[in-house]
Order: C-alpha cells, then sequence, then structure tokens
C-alpha cells in the first residue's frame, strides 16, 4: 500500500524522493569535481617540488647547452606562431592553478602559424626547434607572457623584437607545459619558493570548500504549488487571471450604437463579392495580444525569476536556487550577489576579486 501523510496524500512523498535524488545527483557531481581538482593541485605540488631538469634529457638534441643549462621539458609536436599586429602583453609573473575547462585545438584571432618542430623549456630559455631554424625566448629578455584560457596556445615577448610571437601546443600538453615554463621562469628569478608557498595555499582553501552533504527533504516541506506544471510562477499567473477576468468583463459594455450583438462560436460566412468587412475603428490588430515568451537571456527556467537579462542583484537568493542552478562548491559561503562563471556555474561572490576565481572567473550577473 502506498504510504500516504495524515491528508492521505501520496504526492508529498514522491516530492520528497525526487528531491532528494536531485539533491544527490548534484552533491555527487560537485563532490566528483572538487575531488578531481585537489588531485590536480596535490600533483603539480609534487612537480613543483621535482621537476629540476637534467643535461641527461637534452642528449640527442639538435641544441647546444651553456655549461649550468638543464633540459626541463620537451613536446616533440608544436608550432611557431606569430602576431599579426602589435599588442602589449601582461608582465609574466607566478600565478600557477590548474587548467579550467578544455582547450580547443585552434588559433586565437590575429595569430598565425609559421612553423612547427620541437619545443624545449630549459633552465634559461624556450626554444622552438622548427623546420625554418630555431626560435629562443630566454627568460632574462622576457618582458611578456600569455596563456590562451580557450586555446594551447602561449605568447611571449622580449625585448629585442617588436612582435610577440609563442608556441602552439597540442591540448592535452598545453596544462603542463604552461606550469613547467612557470617554474623555470620562478627559477630564473630565484622564486621556485613562491610557487610552491602558492599551491600550498590553494590546496589549504581548496579542502576548506568540500562540498556538504545536502540535507534531507521531507514530505513536510513540499508545498502545494509542487502540484502545478511550472511551480510557483504557474500558480501566480493563474491566480493573476482570476482577478484580471472578471474585471475586463466588467469593462465590456454594450456597443456604442445601442444594439446587442450576438457573436456566434463559428466564423461568418464571408459574401460572395469576396470583399471582408471593414474592422470597427479602434479595433485591435490580428496578432496583437498574442503572448510574449518569458524573458530569461539563457537562464535557466526557475520558479524565482532570475534570468541573465537585467535588473536588480541579488544578494539574498531563494534557499532552493541550487535546485534549478548549477552552484559552486561552497556557494553558501559567498559575501556578494549572484553571479555567473565562465564555466556556466553560478557563485554568490559576485563583486569579489576572487569571484569565480577557479572557475575561469565571472561571465555575468544573475539578475532578479
Amino acid at each position: 500500500m502506498a504510504r500516504t501523510d495524515s491528508t492521505g496524500s501520496t504526492w508529498r512523498y514522491r516530492w520528497a524522493r525526487r528531491q532528494n535524488e536531485r539533491r544527490l545527483r548534484t552533491f555527487r557531481s560537485a563532490e566528483g569535481e572538487w575531488r578531481r581538482r585537489g588531485d590536480d593541485l596535490r600533483r603539480l605540488r609534487a612537480l613543483a617540488e621535482q621537476c629540476h631538469g637534467s643535461t641527461g634529457a637534452g642528449h640527442g638534441l639538435p641544441l647546444e647547452l651553456d655549461a649550468d643549462e638543464v633540459v626541463l621539458r620537451v613536446v616533440p609536436a608544436a608550432q611557431l606562431v606569430e602576431v599579426r599586429h602589435n599588442a602589449v602583453l601582461p608582465a609574466p609573473d607566478l600565478t600557477v592553478a590548474p587548467q579550467v575547462g578544455r582547450l580547443r585545438q585552434r588559433l586565437p584571432e590575429g595569430v598565425r602559424a609559421t612553423d612547427a618542430g620541437m619545443a624545449v623549456i630549459t633552465s634559461r630559455r624556450l626554444v622552438l626547434l622548427g623546420g625554418r631554424g630555431r626560435r629562443d625566448w630566454a627568460y632574462a629578455r622576457m618582458t611578456g607572457l600569455a596563456h590562451d584560457p580557450h586555446a594551447p596556445v602561449t605568447l611571449i615577448q622580449v625585448l629585442d623584437r617588436r612582435r610577440g610571437s609563442g608556441v602552439l601546443l597540442p591540448p592535452d600538453a598545453a596544462p603542463d607545459f604552461r606550469f613547467v615554463l612557470s617554474l623555470a621562469f620562478a627559477d630564473a628569478i630565484e622564486q621556485r619558493a613562491t610557487v610552491i608557498a602558492q599551491l600550498d595555499e590553494l590546496i589549504a582553501e581548496h579542502a576548506r570548500l568540500r562540498p556538504s552533504r545536502p540535507g534531507i527533504a521531507t514530505p513536510g516541506q513540499a508545498r502545494l504549488s509542487a502540484l502545478i506544471p511550472g511551480g510557483r510562477r504557474t500558480a501566480v499567473v493563474a491566480a493573476a487571471l482570476v482577478v484580471m477576468v472578471p474585471v475586463a468583463l466588467a469593462n465590456s459594455g454594450p456597443d456604442p450604437d445601442g444594439t446587442d450583438t450576438a457573436v456566434a462560436a463559428t466564423p461568418a460566412p464571408v459574401a460572395a463579392t469576396g470583399v471582408s468587412k471593414a474592422p470597427r475603428p479602434g479595433s485591435a490588430k490580428p496578432g496583437r495580444d498574442a503572448p510574449t515568451p518569458e524573458r530569461r537571456c539563457g537562464a535557466p527556467v526557475n520558479p524565482m525569476g532570475y534570468d541573465f537579462c537585467g535588473g536588480e542583484r541579488i544578494s539574498e537568493p531563494a534557499r532552493d536556487v541550487c535546485e534549478h542552478f548549477d552552484c559552486v562548491p561552497g556557494f553558501w559561503k559567498g559575501r556578494g550577489y549572484l553571479v555567473q562563471c565562465a564555466d556556466g556555474k553560478v557563485s554568490l561572490a559576485g563583486g569579489s576579486p576572487r569571484a569565480c576565481g577557479t572557475h575561469g572567473g565571472v561571465r555575468r550577473t544573475v539578475w532578479g
């Protein structure tokens, strides 16, 4: 026999089961992503301590090394790229973090490939051994460095060249290549300890952001709006129609000429001449009262009415916001307003410089 509550209904139990299944799926997805990022951080931490290179790694390469120069990483398949127009790249820094999202094998606008060969990271320089020659980027002469967040392209500026150039790598090899390049640059300025300290800080912060297991939904928490397709918004619209329809009928009176006209349920016959009766002045044009689709500007359907179109910032979102939007781990620890990150998740840390820091940065604001 189906379980019922005190009113004899079973829909509350079905609602609770669906809610608990949805919450568990969301939790497992967030926990899986949290574990993957933790594994990446610990792997980078180990690499930062163990990657010191060796002179033996350069044996067999058509590259002459200096007396105290060692090879840290070799990528066999790489391409030389050049920037078509002059651009100012940000100064090299020691910011390191696991790659967020998958890189796509494509060239950014304004960048072209001019050669192909082998990329070699040494303790003093980055070298591309191409079919047309060799290109060196010495760390001591490096003035700009930029890793494209969407493509496996690293652009570099040095003192003796007007235009920037760099390397295009296989997407799977690019994240580790970028990290080792940061380590090599840190070694050149004697700052490897800074990189390790930064990774320790990221690991500690990541441990604090572990997703918490969701609470259990009970049948007593079910609302009557759950019985209506569309939820609370549909109930509000229906209530508004109940009020508006009688008002509209009360405001509609007899025709101005004082005659009552009976309107048939079927269309009126058309005259044989094919000339239709002209509409009465002031009557609405056909199609003017057609319903307007709900405005969301790409936001998921939700009963709160949140969208990406505009309005007011949301500092205190509804408690069930994460049942309709994909929230970041530790969502409720945010102390700002609701924003969407570059990877599609939403965060409550809008306005903070660290908002969506591990999710590709802030993409846009969620409005209410």
